[in-house]
């Protein structure tokens, strides 16, 4: 992942603060420029109304791009000094700009969303190796009735090579074989597959939908 989508993957920008970050509007992007390393680099972040981020970084002493920057394979130390100070000020763009989010995608923030004005449940993020991995459970029980995982594609969908969230959804044992015989159903990914079904939050399923198996997740836990 790009040094840029990787520090904002979490991340809903502010536009107004990023006017008062010194970010200039230009049409429907955002463009900032600043020099670093004793004003011997120039980085050039544009971000357009969707909220997406690409960024330059360009070596002042011939004005060309620094292109061994986002080469993750090339560690030498000068190398890494550049690339550090040009996280340090993607950091503080995002510290001073941006609302954190819960999760990467649309999908997985819109259903946290509607879970904890119903069930007023938040997502809890449990472990230090999987940190976009989070249960949501109910607050009686302590059982869990929901999962939200951030995983490569390829886990479920052999040949697609991208990160994608999953819903790991509790259910009866018969609803669950009658699922996985249906489009955008798949088995349980890490947990028991009698008892447990995966989503892939990409909108292939509407949010209503996976909501009301949350909903037969919740009652089920409750039994």
């Amino acid at each position: 992942m790009e040094i840029e989508k990787e520090i904002f993957k979490k991340c809903s920008f502010d536009f107004l603060q990023l006017k008062n970050y010194g970010f200039k509007k230009i049409d429907n992007n955002y463009l900032f420029e600043t020099t670093f390393n004793d004003n011997s680099f120039k980085a050039v972040i544009t971000i357009n109304s969707k909220g997406e981020i690409k960024g330059k970084v360009f070596d002042l002493e011939n004005s060309d791009e620094f292109l061994p920057l986002k080469n993750k394979n090339n560690q030498g130390a000068f190398v890494s000094e550049i690339r550090e100070n040009y996280k340090n000020l993607l950091m503080e763009i995002k510290n001073s700009c941006c609302v954190e989010k819960y999760f990467i995608y649309s999908q997985a923030n819109r259903i946290t969303n509607k879970i904890f004005e119903q069930y007023n449940a938040k997502p809890e993020f449990l472990w230090e190796k999987t940190p976009g991995s989070a249960v949501f459970r109910n607050s009686a029980t302590k059982k869990w009735f929901l999962a939200i995982l951030d995983i490569n594609r390829n886990k479920i969908q052999e040949s697609k090579d991208e990160i994608v969230e999953i819903a790991l959804i509790k259910l009866k044992p018969e609803k669950i074989e009658k699922l996985t015989k249906q489009k955008n159903f798949y088995p349980a990914y890490h947990m028991n597959k009698k008892h447990w079904i995966t989503i892939i939050l990409d909108d292939s399923l509407s949010d209503d939908r996976i909501l009301e198996l949350v909903q037969e997740s919740y009652n089920l836990i409750l039994k």
